[in-house]
């Protein structure tokens, strides 16, 4: 076994851990009743699309959750009000498994790992228990959708016809991908970026189109109301933001997390662009826009966190086996989620407590620091050609956390 060729020897080994696992997660959530109430919204958005009610103006499940996203999004989950809800639920649940898989193929992708069939079907079984895909599984979520779009897109051959449409089509559904639009443009590909650009418009124009009051009140109202996403100092948001409240104590750190967030924006970003210079098409440097992205968004819940998957992958491309495997445990433990956190307890965490409630942003920061020393050497795993451009050219959620959050984007 190479750095860059992982196998897994036993087809049969792999097909039964997946088997296992997949049992084991479909027995939790019957076991558990899981609601999956992130489901639940999208199906209330379909449904508020279709007969013509304020898309913003309602809530739904007994957390009264409301709509987050942008119209076009909203538009894009009509489907979901023509089945039944247990149905549903099933659809997103094999979905999410089955996003997962591409997910991890597309990650290998990035890195230049061979994905065959058995090592696919097991990094699939041990990757549903990562803290950030099992919660989105849980929630039935759409960011494994999301990753799976823009890292498609990454991975697309330069020069290829529409590069860049399914990164803006990411953004149409939730901004934060937009983040790789700049990172496009700032690397010197004006034509994927231009084209994402373009496909993001689309998005907009097509829900102005079909659903134009919601349009110009999410974009002139609802896009600023961060409150009306959740709650930024509560365990569950794994942003810079996050971490400063709990640290800090207050519920709303002003400044104290806007110019640290402002620094790590452009820093991040321009190290991204950087490490694309120095290797065009760098993992590394996708690594470090999607890690830029989740701390500088004032709320990354923890689910958001799937891009552990292209991280891990990343880690062991490199021969980091040990490194992987701490990252893997990190992802794993679920600290956050072990800390007293009902009601405000959340900003009363002890000095101690602090790494433990806000892993991710404190592994991120230290992520990019490593990252960073990529510009002090001279060897970096070879992108695969399909990124590579010419130098021209505890218990189960919903739990309490959701209770307190107003809305999860």
């Amino acid at each position: 076994m190479t750095a860059r060729n992982v196998t897994f020897r036993s087809p049969a080994a792999a097909a039964l851990l997946l088997g296992l696992s997949l049992a084991a997660l479909t027995a939790l959530c019957v076991v558990q009743h899981v609601p999956m109430a992130d489901t639940l919204v999208y199906r209330a958005e379909g449904t508020a699309v279709a007969s013509g009610r304020d898309l913003y103006g309602f809530t739904v499940t007994e957390w009264q959750l409301p709509a987050t996203y942008p119209p076009f999004a909203a538009i894009l989950f009509v489907p979901t009000t023509w089945l039944p809800l247990g149905a549903l639920k099933a659809v997103f649940l094999a979905g999410n498994v089955a996003l997962l898989a591409l997910l991890v193929r597309l990650s290998c992708t990035l890195v230049g790992l061979s994905a065959r069939a058995p090592l696919l079907c097991a990094a699939t079984a041990v990757a549903l228990w990562l803290e950030p895909v099992f919660q989105t599984v849980l929630f039935g979520q759409i960011n494994l959708a999301l990753a799976c779009l823009v890292l498609w897109d990454l991975t697309r051959r330069p020069g290829t016809l529409g590069k860049g449409f399914a990164l803006g089509v990411a953004a149409g559904i939730k901004l934060t991908p937009a983040v790789f639009i700049a990172y496009y443009l700032l690397t010197g590909r004006v034509r994927e970026g231009v084209t994402a650009l373009a496909s993001l418009a689309g998005t907009v124009a097509f829900g102005a189109l079909v659903l134009p009051a919601a349009t110009v009140d999410f974009f002139t109202r609802r896009v600023f109301e961060t409150g009306r996403v959740g709650k930024a100092w509560i365990v569950d948001n794994q942003s810079l933001q996050g971490l400063v409240a709990r640290v800090l104590h207050e519920a709303e750190p002003g400044a104290a997390w806007a110019v640290p967030a402002a620094l790590v924006g452009v820093g991040g970003l321009w190290l991204a662009a950087r490490v694309h210079a120095r290797t065009p098409g760098s993992a590394r440097a996708v690594l470090v826009t999607a890690l830029t992205a989740l701390l500088v968004s004032p709320i990354s819940w923890s689910h958001h966190w799937v891009w552990c998957v292209p991280l891990l992958a990343l880690l062991i491309a490199e021969g980091r086996r040990r490194l992987a495997a701490a990252v893997a445990a990190l992802f794993t433990a679920r600290t956050f989620w072990l800390l007293p956190h009902q009601g405000d307890l959340d900003l009363h965490l002890p000095w101690w407590q602090q790494p433990l409630a806000s892993p991710y942003p404190l592994l991120g920061l230290a992520l990019l620091v490593m990252l960073s020393t990529y510009l002090s050497t001279r060897t970096e795993v070879p992108p695969p050609r399909a990124e590579v451009d010419s130098p021209h050219g505890h218990r189960t959620p919903p739990r309490d956390g959701a209770a307190r959050r107003v809305g999860r984007a």
